[in-house]
């Protein structure tokens, strides 16, 4: 598996595109501090970035990394190795790639202007966002045989989750705004890890009080102890989850 690991992590780093992703970020990263003077706005500033850019970059590389590496993986499948042992590689190298390419684009500065709680958890939730989106690329992947079809999937989870969720969510709170709907909120919630970073960091900027009496809701629960080690669970499911349906299905898969 070391091998392995070593073999894609070195390939991935060497790839244009990685590359480009890190300058970019670290360009933007870098521009939004030094134009703001309050380092509190700038990561704001820099909030929707992490939250729309990075999940969009990992889904969409993953995907079309894996679908280039299909020959590669077929002759690792056709070594005395286990089927586990080279899809856990895989994730395995991508995750840590993109983690890195993030590190250095965004967390880098982060750490240099404002090594705040703030900071860090901002910095926290872009690594694990990036990890998260490389197990739903794979699953994507794996799902399907066609490179176009797969990396329309891609897109579409990407979609749902930035942009379509959020709708989904306004919808419903219109349909049932006569009824007590903001503990249910909190549950919604769980089902989108973009949402949950989102509410994790404003309410860390101190910004619930937009959210009016929702955001108190929302202060109480993810503020408190047992909710943050709630929250770490439900975002750690996030990788496990997919992670474990691409293997199964990769495991079932005739190559």
């Amino acid at each position: 598996m070391k091998k392995i690991i070593k073999y894609v992590i070195a390939d991935i780093l060497r790839n244009k595109i990685v590359l480009a992703y890190t300058g970019f970020l670290l360009v933007i990263s870098l521009s939004i501090f030094n134009l703001e003077d309050n380092t509190s706005k700038g990561l704001l500033s820099l909030l929707n970035t992490v939250l729309i850019i990075v999940p969009l970059v990992c889904i969409i590389f993953s995907t079309i990394y894996v679908y280039n590496s299909s020959e590669f993986i077929e002759l690792l499948v056709s070594q005395p190795l286990k089927r586990k042992n080279i899809w856990i590689s895989l994730f395995s190298s991508l995750a840590g790639a993109m983690s890195l390419a993030f590190f250095v684009g965004t967390g880098v500065p982060i750490l240099l202007y404002i090594p705040t709680d703030t900071g860090l958890l901002m910095l926290a939730m872009g690594l694990v966002l990036s990890i998260i989106f490389v197990a739903i690329a794979m699953l994507a992947a794996v799902a399907t045989r066609d490179k176009a079809k797969g990396i329309g999937i891609a897109i579409l989870l990407w979609l749902y989750f930035s942009l379509l969720f959020d709708g989904l969510v306004l919808f419903l709170l219109f349909q049932f705004e006569d009824y007590p709907m903001e503990k249910i909120m909190v549950v919604i919630s769980a089902f989108n890890p973009i949402d949950l970073s989102r509410i994790l960091i404003l309410l860390k900027m101190d910004i619930s009080a937009l959210m009016g009496y929702t955001g108190a809701i929302f202060r109480d629960f993810f503020g408190s102890q047992s909710g943050l080690i709630i929250v770490s669970a439900v975002l750690f499911l996030w990788i496990i989850v997919p992670v474990w349906l691409s293997l199964r299905n990769f495991n079932r898969k005739d190559l």
